[in-house]
C-alpha cells in the first residue's frame, strides 16, 4: 500500500471519529433528558446536546424541555438554554428564529420572545408573516392580550408584511379572551375587505366566547354566518353550541343535537360528553348524567379529568357513594390526575354508608398507586 493511501486512510479515520456525544442516537439522548430529575442538569445537558446539527432539529425535544422548566417555574433556565441556541447558524434560518421566540411565548416570557424577533433582521433572518404570527401568538400566549391590537397594528406596516388567515384568526382570539366580543366580530368584515376568507378555526374562536359567556342569541347569529359563508362546522363548532345549550339549562335539546350529529356522521368526543353532563348536572339529574357518563364509555372517548371533576362531586351530593366509588375506581384505572380534594369526600361517604371495604380499598388506591399518591385518610363515622 502506498504511502499517500496510507496517509489518506489515517486522515479519514481521524476527521470521522464522532464526539463522544455523537456516539448516542437523538432518541437515546431524548430518553436520558426524560429522565433526567435534576434540572440543573438537564439544562447542562441540553446545552451540551445542542451542539449536534440533527438535535436542533428535533422541535418536540425543545417544546418538552421547556415545558418541564416552566412548570417548575425554572424560567432563568428557560432563559440559558434558548439564549445559547442563537450562537448556532441556525438562528438565521427564520423557522429556527421562530421556534425560539414561540418557546418563549409558550414559557409566557414575551420580552424575550419580542428580543428575538427584534434582533432577527440583525442576524441576517428574514422576517415573514411566519415569524409576525408567532410574535402574536407568543403574545396570546403570554396573555399580553391588550398588546395583540397594537402590534398587529404597526408591525406589519413597518415591516411590509401582509397579514394572513393565522394572523387575523389569532387577533380574533386576543379580543374573545378580553372579553372584547364585539371587536372579535368586526375582525370578520376587516378579513373580507383584504381577501382573506374566514375559515372554522375563525368562527369557532368566536363561537366558543359567546356561547361560553352565556351570549347564546349572538352566538347563533355568528353560527348563522358561519352556514351563510359556506364554512362547514366541525366537532368543535358542534361542542360550543352543547356547552351554550349546558349553560341555559336546556341539556335535553343538546342530547337530541349529539343524537342528530351521529345520524350525520359527526363522531361525538370527550369534550361532547363532558358539554352534556354539564348541563344534565346543572339541571340536577343524576339519571341523564350517569347515562352519558356510560355513552363515554361506549364510544372510543375516555373520561378526563374534567369529565371526574364535574361529576364525582355531583353524585356525592346526591348521596349515590356506589356510583362514586365506581368513578373513583375509573379514575386509578385510567391514571387521571385528579386532586386529593375529590377523593376524600367519596372515602368519608362510603364510612358513613358503612361501606367499610369499599373505602379501604380506595384509601389503599389513592395511597399505593404507582403514578400519584393522594394521602387520603379513613376517617371514622360520627
Amino acid at each position: 500500500m502506498s504511502f499517500c493511501r496510507l496517509l489518506r486512510r489515517a486522515f479519514s479515520t481521524a476527521t470521522t471519529q464522532p464526539k463522544p456525544t455523537t456516539a448516542k442516537s437523538i432518541r437515546a439522548i431524548s430518553a436520558d433528558l426524560d429522565r433526567e430529575r435534576n434540572l440543573k442538569r438537564l439544562v447542562k445537558k441540553f446545552k451540551e446536546s445542542s451542539e449536534l446539527y440533527r438535535f436542533r432539529t428535533k422541535t418536540p425535544i425543545y417544546e418538552e424541555t421547556v415545558r418541564r422548566l416552566t412548570n417548575a417555574k425554572r424560567f432563568r433556565a428557560i432563559e440559558e438554554i434558548l439564549e445559547d441556541q442563537k450562537k448556532y447558524p441556525d438562528f438565521s434560518d427564520e423557522g429556527f428564529a421562530v421556534r425560539i421566540l414561540s418557546l418563549y411565548g409558550k414559557a409566557g416570557m414575551f420580552d424575550n420572545a419580542q428580543k428575538v424577533f427584534d434582533e432577527m433582521p440583525q442576524r441576517n433572518c428574514g422576517c415573514t408573516v411566519l415569524s409576525f404570527n408567532a410574535l402574536l401568538g407568543a403574545c396570546v400566549n403570554s396573555k399580553k392580550f391588550d398588546m395583540v391590537e397594537k402590534i398587529f397594528r404597526e408591525v406589519p406596516e413597518k415591516l411590509s408584511i401582509e397579514p394572513d388567515l393565522v394572523s387575523y384568526n389569532t387577533l380574533i382570539k386576543a379580543f374573545c379572551k378580553m372579553g372584547s366580543f364585539d371587536s372579535a366580530v368586526s375582525v370578520i368584515d376587516v378579513m373580507e375587505k383584504k381577501g382573506v376568507k374566514p375559515d372554522v378555526i375563525t368562527f369557532n374562536t368566536i363561537l366558543d366566547c359567546l356561547y361560553g359567556n352565556k351570549r347564546f342569541l349572538d352566538a347563533e347569529k355568528i353560527w348563522g354566518q358561519m352556514v351563510e359563508k359556506n364554512v362547514v362546522p366541525n366537532i368543535r363548532s358542534y361542542n360550543a353550541k352543547l356547552l351554550g345549550l349546558a349553560l341555559e339549562k336546556r341539556s335535553e335539546e343538546g342530547a337530541q343535537l349529539v343524537e342528530e350529529l351521529r345520524n350525520i356522521g359527526v363522531k361525538p368526543d370527550v369534550f361532547t360528553f363532558n358539554a352534556l353532563i354539564k348541563g344534565f348536572v346543572n339541571e340536577g339529574n343524576l339519571d341523564e348524567a350517569k347515562r352519558w357518563y356510560g355513552e363515554i364509555e361506549k364510544s372510543s372517548c375516555a373520561p378526563d379529568k374534567w369529565t371526574f371533576d364535574t361529576l364525582v362531586p355531583f353524585v356525592c351530593e346526591k348521596g349515590d357513594v356506589e356510583f362514586a366509588f365506581e368513578l373513583c375506581k375509573d379514575i386509578f384505572q385510567r391514571r387521571r390526575l385528579v386532586s386529593a380534594a375529590l377523593l376524600q369526600p367519596v372515602v368519608d361517604g362510603l364510612v358513613k354508608a358503612s361501606m367499610m371495604e369499599e373505602a379501604k380499598e380506595l384509601v389503599k388506591l389513592g395511597n399505593t398507586n404507582n403514578y400519584r399518591r393522594f394521602n387520603l385518610k379513613l376517617t371514622s363515622d360520627k
